[in-house]
Order: C-alpha cells, then structure tokens, then sequence
C-alpha cells in the first residue's frame, strides 16, 4: 500500500500539518525528506530500515553527505537535501544567539553549545563571551583534549574574555562518551573558573555538558 493510501490523519506530511512536527516519529520526519521508498518499500519503512541500519537519528545525520549518498534509500540528491535541512537548522539555533537580542532563555545557550560540539570525537571545551546586556559577542573553542578529557587553563579564559570587552561568559564542553553527567572534575574547574573570572568583574554564567540527551546545566543544579 503506497502512503497516500493511509488515512489521511496517518500520513507524515498531513500528519505534521493537523498535529505539528513534533507528532511525528524520527522515521516518519525523515520519510517526509524521501518522498519515496526502495522498490516494494513505501517511504515510512524504507526510513526505518534506514535508522535500524544506519541509526540511531543522530549517527545517521552525523554521517557526511558523501556518505549519506551511500546509503540505500538515498542517494546524491536526497542526501544535500538531509544536509540543508540540519544545517538550517543549526544556523536558526545560531541566530538565537547572533541577532543581537538579549539572551533571556538560558536553554538557548544549553542548545547552542549541543549544536556546536555535539558528535564530536574529541573533548572540546568552548567559550561564548557576553556582553552587560547578556548579548553573544563570540563564540571560541579554546581548549581541545582527548576523547575522555581536555586540560582547561583558566587564566586564558580570563585573557580571552577581556580581549572582547565581556562582561559575561558561559562555558560547554563535550562528553564523547555520551554520559552527559558532569564530573567531580567538571564540578572543580567550573569553580576555579568562577572564581578566576570574580578577580577582574566577569560572572560565569553557566558550564552545559554535551552529549547524549538534552544538555545538562551546572548551574540549573546550583553548581555555579
């Protein structure tokens, strides 16, 4: 049975228009971006070959179109157009932080250091410098380490903060591992932190950790 075939309320793209995106399942958004299946296969069970196979979500749409243009039920086309859509997606999340508006939800930071750090093999530790106002001024990854640690100096976060004339900063790295638990040695540098940026007048925000799931805040556990 081919999908527009299935009652109206049960097809993606009808679906997401009477219910709103988040009604639908990882299988049926990606199916919306197939259009059509492999031979024999509608568009909804050729995605969720796709995420058993080449899954979960994230690891398939962290693959590099060269190689989500492998994959069978994609292709060339399909696969820049996967690409489009998350990169759109990470230039909204940006925008949160770059139009120059005050940043009045904290999860907007928590969101933008996932969508800078997450899937990526190294520990990185990253710096979004704010002004008096709480506006983004710049984004740094300052320190790079192993896949289980990355050494964090905070003299330089300090000398990098008054560079851009901060007032401000919040502070992420990432978990490679996927255990988004902050560490006793994440809880140590986060107060050395604090308290090298309390010497020249600059507050440390917050400290996300990135990685599975959505991002943890030292601060939202008064670590901060």
């Amino acid at each position: 049975m081919h999908i527009r075939d299935w009652p109206a309320d049960e097809r993606p793209r009808e679906k997401l228009l009477a219910r709103g995106v988040g009604a639908l399942s990882d299988a049926e958004l990606l199916a919306i971006f197939l259009g059509s299946g492999l031979r024999g296969r509608d568009a909804v069970t050729t995605a969720r070959e796709l995420l058993q196979g080449h899954g979960p979500l994230r690891a398939l749409l962290e693959r590099p179109p060269s190689q989500l243009a492998k994959l069978p039920g994609l292709g060339p086309a399909r696969a820049c157009l996967l690409a489009a859509a998350l990169e759109l997606g990470h230039r909204h999340l940006s925008a949160e932080l770059e139009r120059g508006a005050a940043l009045t939800d904290p999860q907007a930071a928590g969101r933008y250091f996932a969508q800078r750090l997450r899937g990526l093999e190294h520990e990185v530790f990253a710096v979004l410098f704010l002004d008096t106002r709480h506006r983004a001024l710049a984004f740094e990854e300052l320190f790079r380490g192993t896949i289980d640690g990355a050494e964090v100096h905070p003299r330089e976060v300090v000398r990098r903060a008054l560079a851009h004339n901060a007032a401000a900063v919040i502070v992420g790295h990432n978990h490679p591992s996927g255990n988004p638990e902050p560490s006793a040695a994440d809880r140590a540098v986060t107060a050395r932190l604090k308290q090298a940026l309390a010497l020249v007048d600059l507050r440390l925000l917050d400290h996300f950790v990135i990685a599975d799931g959505p991002p943890v805040s030292l601060a939202a556990r008064g670590w901060v």
